[in-house]
């Protein structure tokens, strides 16, 4: 064996603390699992989950290949052991998420989990730690997971598996591996974090995070909105254009639930809003004739020109008006002058403690916080709220009330 070889496997079974100081990198080696996948086999996993208090949490889903976002799959590491759950699976999955329920969870980037988790299982986390919050109060550079695993561990993780179809079945081995490495490092990141937001005394800082992270996902994603047809620069769109638009939207959106597909694979919403805009001097044969639907065009043309058809006989004063929030009435010059005193303070404040700026407070923050000073609390962590109240800004507006 040559000396260049032999140096090559002493560094890749190097442990990770000195993979790192050496600069080593290498791709990782997945983990041996446990696949569950038919009816009857989530016993070992519910077991297990009886005899610990924490859980690494993981989920794959899939929203580029069918109307609905799916979870196709779910990740643990339960006391050092990879489980990997077919969602897809015919299986009661009732008790395993009320297990679930009652154990504090690891996990990296949980928003859309949570919210995905409680949307389709109503599912509720009782505490969380997550390894992405954690990293940004770090003022980490990389806070996805592979740039972590890269900067701790001297992993490099492949992306290839990142946009695959995880609904497709069955799942290959090279699918799941990809996955099985999500939830294996995370302990172990966990601590390494940990070690670090002691030392700058964040730890209560992670832990609100945390659990407004979780109270986030307890409401799920935003529900239908009447005007959520009114897309990107329909605002330039007067009368019965509107009204066209409105109508295609609405078709796209049942043709791509019939389909099974996503909506922007049926039509994009630069085709929605070429059609919109011709509304104005075309009629509906015209309208539908300038656009391509792909290779299902001969089989949506008639339905869609029955959608441009009925758009165009609508009577623009009758579409739904959008209702102003008047939390978000423009700022006076008042106003506008203390949210610019603000920013100036808290990106000095920010500098000192090497914190991104907008994890202070961002813009639509600091103009609420300009509005009214007290109630600064009601929209704001407590470790946020000490730092607005340290800024001169602050206090000269509250004394100057």
């Amino acid at each position: 064996m040559g000396q260049r070889k032999r140096d090559g496997m002493i560094k890749r079974f190097l442990p990770p603390s000195a993979r790192r100081l050496l600069g080593v990198k290498v791709k990782p080696e997945p983990p041996e699992y446990v696949l569950l996948d038919q009816p009857g086999q989530l016993t070992p996993l519910l077991d297990a989950l009886d005899k610990v208090d924490e859980v690494a949490l993981d989920t794959e889903a899939d929203n580029m290949n069918c109307y609905r976002t799916k979870i196709c799959l779910l990740q643990f590491l339960v006391d050092g052991k990879v489980f990997l759950v077919d969602a897809l699976a015919p299986m009661n999955f009732d008790p395993l998420y009320e297990k679930l329920a009652d154990k504090h969870l690891l996990m990296h980037g949980s928003d859309f989990d949570l919210r995905l988790l409680h949307d389709l299982n109503k599912f509720e986390a009782k505490s969380m730690f997550d390894t992405m919050l954690a990293a940004q109060l770090l003022n980490r550079q990389k806070v996805g997971l592979a740039g972590l695993m890269e900067d701790y561990f001297g992993l490099v993780m492949s992306k290839e598996s990142q946009k695959a179809n995880w609904s497709k079945r069955p799942l290959t081995k090279k699918l799941l591996d990809y996955a099985s490495l999500d939830v294996w490092h995370l302990p172990e990141l966990r601590d390494l974090l940990t070690k670090e937001l002691k030392k700058l005394g964040r730890v209560d800082w992670l832990d609100q995070q945390c659990r407004r992270q979780i109270e986030a996902g307890q409401v799920g994603f935003p529900g239908g909105d009447e005007n959520a047809w009114r897309i990107g620069k329909s605002e330039k769109l007067r009368g019965i254009s509107l009204c066209v638009l409105q109508a295609v939207w609405h078709w796209r959106e049942s043709q791509a639930e019939r389909l099974d597909t996503p909506p922007f694979k049926v039509c994009n919403n630069s085709l929605l809003l070429k059609m919109a805009a011709a509304a104005e001097t075309d009629n509906a044969d015209s309208i539908v004739a300038t656009v391509h639907l792909g290779r299902r065009h001969p089989r949506l043309a008639r339905s869609l020109t029955a959608a441009v058809t009925k758009g165009l006989q609508v009577d623009p004063s009758t579409l739904p008006r959008r209702v102003r929030n008047r939390e978000h009435r423009s700022l006076t010059p008042r106003e506008l002058a203390l949210q610019d005193r603000l920013k100036a303070d808290r990106d000095v404040l920010s500098a000192k403690l090497k914190l991104d700026s907008t994890l202070i407070a961002n813009r639509a923050q600091l103009a609420q916080i300009a509005r009214d000073p007290s109630k600064l609390s009601e929209f704001m962590l407590p470790w946020q709220c000490e730092l607005i109240e340290s800024l001169p800004a602050f206090k000269n507006s509250v004394e100057s009330a």
